[in-house]
């Protein structure tokens, strides 16, 4: 990815230690735009929501963070004596979660994890990562490639939000023509702008519960255990079977 591709990662750069923020904006492929403040990618444990934390102590051995971003989960983690590596496609990123302190962290795609990496017994996607399966048949795919890359009753920590609970229309419309294009109601197709800067367009997932089950048959994982509420914004556990 160019520099003037990465939009996120420059969003995160031009905001790490600055005392004047400004916003990321999400475009959508229907022209929706919404602003994401740059503060929620710096946030540290206490102002993180219940069910992220009651997620994470579950994590155990060596783990993988998934879209680490500004790298605040993964510096948590360190901070509690675990291994963790993090990846992440921005370039920029990856030097920021390096700046701030993450020790193992890496340019490369969630779709590209491989043995390389080593085998994690914990794979983290927080921060509405679950997101990043991207849909039905690539989410079903990725999920294979991370039973490859784990061991023997590895836990996979993911946040995700329930699309269904929205009453805006456009979000209403946007679920409507998805369906008609056979996607998932809560798949999204959008780019990251920042100032001059614009993100390749990707795709991104949100998932009600009964989504998720659809979305992990036969994938080797079975969801034990959700924090939050399952109706809004919500973390899973999936537990490889073996």
């Amino acid at each position: 990815m160019r520099p003037e591709q990465d939009a996120f990662g420059q969003f995160l750069l031009a905001n790490l230690n600055s005392d004047s923020a400004i916003d990321e904006v999400i475009e959508r492929d229907d022209n929706f735009i919404s602003v994401m403040k740059p503060d929620l990618y710096f946030t540290s444990y206490d102002q993180w929501l219940p069910h992220v934390k009651s997620g994470l102590e579950l994590a155990k051995g060596r783990i993988l963070d998934i879209g680490i971003g500004a790298g605040r989960h993964a510096l948590y983690l360190q901070e509690q004596g675990f291994e963790v590596v993090g990846i992440d496609n921005s370039r920029l990123a990856v030097q920021v979660a390096k700046k701030r302190g993450v020790i193992d962290c890496r340019v490369m795609s969630i779709s590209d994890a491989d043995e390389s990496l080593g085998t994690f017994d914990t794979i983290i996607m927080l921060g509405n990562n679950w997101g990043l399966l991207g849909g039905y048949l690539q989410g079903q795919s990725i999920l294979y490639r991370l039973y490859q890359i784990t061991s023997d009753n590895a836990k996979i920590i993911a946040e995700t939000t329930n699309p269904y609970t929205t009453e805006d229309p456009a979000h209403l419309q946007y679920h409507h023509v998805n369906r008609q294009k056979g996607l998932m109601s809560g798949q999204i197709r959008f780019r990251v702008r920042y100032r001059q800067y614009c993100g390749d367009w990707m795709d991104y997932l949100l998932a009600s519960l009964p989504e998720v089950k659809l979305l992990i048959e036969g994938t080797g994982w079975n969801l034990t255990q959700t924090f939050g509420d399952t109706d809004g914004q919500y973390t899973l556990i999936l537990e490889k079977q073996t």
